[in-house]
């Protein structure tokens, strides 16, 4: 598995503006989600009916901010959570939401880098 980004997440604290401002900017297809979470997809390149992308690129979502410091987020493909949060607290960094479940996605943990910087590990499900 190459260890690479497959997805990002931009905060908005104004959801349908920034959704227009990315729109405008880059002609990015941004539309809401199913389901209870207020949670928008963002096509940076096309998807098939799965919603898999066609070409390469990588594709995000947005999502309104419930604290004024949430910054974006870059998942990273792994073959095992467990295993890279393993990795990760031996070369010096931190865990700042533990592993859970994205039905239909995966294994996601949130982490922060030595500096502080963070990023997220993505364990997709296998087919």
């Amino acid at each position: 598995m190459d260890h690479t980004i497959i997805h990002f997440e931009i905060p908005a604290e104004d959801v349908t503006k920034l959704r227009q401002f990315y729109s405008e900017l880059f002609g990015w297809k941004i539309n809401r989600a199913p389901g209870p979470i207020e949670y928008y997809v963002i096509e940076t390149i096309p998807v098939d009916e799965n919603m898999m992308p066609i070409r390469p690129g990588v594709n995000g979502g947005m999502y309104k901010k419930d604290e004024q410091d949430v910054k974006p987020v870059n998942y990273i493909s792994v073959e095992s959570i467990d295993d890279y949060v393993e990795k990760l607290k031996a070369l010096g960094g931190m865990i700042i939401h533990s592993k859970q479940e994205v039905p239909g996605v995966g294994w996601v943990a949130l982490a922060l880098d030595p500096e502080g910087n963070q990023f997220a590990m993505l364990q997709p499900i296998q087919d």
